[in-house]
């Protein structure tokens, strides 16, 4: 899966949210300064041309839809970091992330109670 700039994942995390949308309404959840529409346009445009968004016509504009799932797209991104960072150890990963945010040993167990809510 292709990597995204920080404007574009700015871009798709709108998308995501609001599921269906036009450019005005991307620019209207983005925060200040706003940027200009065409550069917005652009970007979903980048976008589309990577595969991560498509639209339909309404009337004389479009409406852009996300054809990756968040879900997709953040398990692809973690898959990266861990193989490019961390020679594919997910405990070498979660080992650093410990120690550099300092979670406690609760922390950890609270964690692991919700993995295991989620794998019920």
């Amino acid at each position: 899966m292709k990597q995204l700039t920080k404007a574009e994942e700015e871009v798709m995390q709108i998308l995501w949210q609001l599921e269906k949308c036009n450019v005005a309404s991307v620019i209207e959840e983005l925060p200040e300064p706003k940027p200009a529409y065409n550069t917005v346009s652009t970007i979903v445009r980048i976008l589309e041309s990577k595969g991560f968004v498509d639209h339909e016509k309404e009337g004389k504009g479009h409406i852009y839809f996300p054809l990756v799932k968040k879900s997709e797209y953040s398990n692809a991104s973690i898959n990266k970091l861990m193989d490019g960072y961390f020679q594919g150890s997910f405990k070498s990963m979660v080992s650093f992330f410990m120690k550099k945010n300092d979670i406690s040993i609760n922390e950890l167990e609270t964690i692991m109670k919700e993995i295991k809510k989620e794998e019920k």
